[in-house]
């Protein structure tokens, strides 16, 4: 029944939007000013790939400006639970919720050519039974936080700031709470331009535990030097004293060591540039891109293990990265279809059998009157996120014929394969569905179905697969 409800949820909303399409086209591309704010969009004939920047202008020039963003991320989702779960205290195999996967609002301020400010606050995992603060219930009133707080200086801008000239080397200089990391493109990818409808969240390796939402404090640098792409950064991780049970590696870097982390890419083909941390997952055709990267992160004693009783051990952590993306427009230009596909591989290194497991928006808990075979994953819809070992990743996505001057529909697929040593199976992951895109990239309502692999607590074998279904509605400008 679940299902067949977001099935009909699905097609009924595309419909819907399709009806609009000949009133849409008599009022494409206006220009919306308010004041001093201007809701920027690209002037185009066809479909508009971009809702624009809400812009407030601080001098004539247009160096000088203050730009706001905002994204919205809903899911509507039908969850098959891991064995023995409890969901509010009852047992439950099959869990249909709502929930508010991302809010977030953006503040870009460059207050002169040379410096920049960039903040970013919202909430994030809201559901029925998710999120809450203390004294509001499980899901209400979750909290409001920091996802990125730092300053910014150019040493060496893109453009001279005299003559507006190119400089084929750039440098700039930043220091707080930020998310230009290493590891791969992945890592430094952009919420409201992804191609699935969420991240694998395994290319960020310390997500909530040395890290804030895949963000650290400390000092970065980010640039172009002709047609590479750099950042780097020196970073220190928020505390993390998490205790080894005989035979376990957990995370602990109570020693305080520094981390270490940089990503450089190569662009074949158009250049990306960008004046955040944020590379999107797919242009819809608009550029030919075609881009190689390597990436790595490390950070000295940053977990603990504990090999036989009362003998402990301290390990590093390192992660090596190499990825592959590249997106064009295929086929003739009147049709506006497009390739995307990316690629990347990750070597982890956090000790011997480190194995960590994560969920998004679980709606259960352990019920410990369960008799039969649980998962080593835990319940809901936990599952292996990453550990010691290899993981392969690969995304594709496909925009099909032009259709509609307001409407593109793009299927995708994605696999993972993880060869983790605290495992005794290589695991397959799958996933499978489509975006369609509405008025622009930044408004899309997706449709995804996920499959996972559970794992025996004992022989840390498979045993079994459990799927999710996620209907997502997303808008962002």
């Amino acid at each position: 029944m679940v299902k067949r409800f977001l099935v009909i949820g699905f097609i009924s909303l595309t419909a819907t939007i399709y009806a609009q399409d000949s009133i849409v086209q008599q009022n494409d591309s206006i220009p919306v000013q308010v004041k001093n704010v201007v809701l920027e969009t690209e002037n185009r004939p066809t479909f508009k790939h971009s809702l624009g920047d809400l812009t407030l202008k601080l001098n004539e020039e247009g160096d000088r400006f203050m730009k706001f963003g905002l994204n919205t991320q809903i899911w509507l989702r039908n969850t098959e639970n891991n064995p023995g779960t409890l969901v509010n205290n009852l047992p439950q195999e099959n869990t249909y919720d709502a929930g508010l996967r991302t809010l977030r609002v953006t503040l870009q301020a460059q207050l002169s050519p040379a410096y920049q400010i960039y903040l970013q606050v919202g909430v994030n995992n809201q559901s029925f039974i998710s999120g809450g603060a203390a004294g509001n219930g499980a899901g209400k009133k979750p909290a409001i936080f920091f996802m990125d707080a730092y300053n910014e200086l150019a040493i060496i801008p893109q453009k001279d700031f005299k003559t507006h000239q190119e400089n084929k080397f750039n440098l700039y200089l930043g220091a707080g709470l930020h998310g230009f990391n290493g590891i791969s493109r992945l890592s430094n990818a952009s919420t409201s331009k992804m191609l699935l409808g969420d991240l694998p969240i395994f290319n960020y390796p310390n997500i909530e535990v040395s890290d804030q939402f895949a963000r650290q404090i400390g000092v970065f640098v980010r640039g172009e030097y002709n047609k590479f792409n750099y950042r780097f950064a020196v970073n220190k991780p928020f505390a993390v004293n998490n205790q080894p049970n005989i035979g376990e590696t957990v995370d602990n870097n109570q020693p305080g060591k520094l981390s270490y982390s940089g990503y450089v890419m190569y662009n074949f083909l158009n250049k990306e540039t960008g004046s955040t941390a944020f590379l999107p997952g797919f242009y819809l055709g608009t550029k030919k891109v075609m881009n190689f990267g390597l990436g790595f992160y490390s950070s000295n004693d940053a977990t603990l293990s504990q090999p036989v009783e009362g003998i402990y051990k301290r390990n590093n952590e390192s992660v090596l990265s190499a990825d592959f993306f590249t997106d064009l427009p295929i086929g003739r230009p009147s049709q506006e279809m497009a390739l995307t596909f990316y690629t990347a591989f990750y070597r982890y290194n956090f000790g011997k059998n480190y194995l960590r497991n994560i969920s998004i928006m679980n709606p259960g808990d352990t019920d410990y009157n369960y008799t039969g075979n649980k998962a080593l994953e835990g319940p809901g819809n936990a599952r292996n996120l990453l550990g010691t070992g290899n993981l392969w990743y690969t995304q594709l996505g496909f925009v099909l014929p032009k259709f509609s001057e307001t409407i593109k529909l793009q299927p995708f697929a994605s696999y993972t394969m993880k060869d983790l040593e605290g495992l005794n199976e290589i695991g397959s992951y799958f996933d499978i569905g489509a975006n369609l895109f509405v008025f622009s990239q930044s408004a899309k309502i997706s449709y995804q179905y996920s499959s996972r692999p559970l794992y025996d607590q004992v022989d840390k074998k498979i045993f079994d697969r459990k799927g999710e279904h996620i209907l997502v509605f997303q808008l962002s400008f």
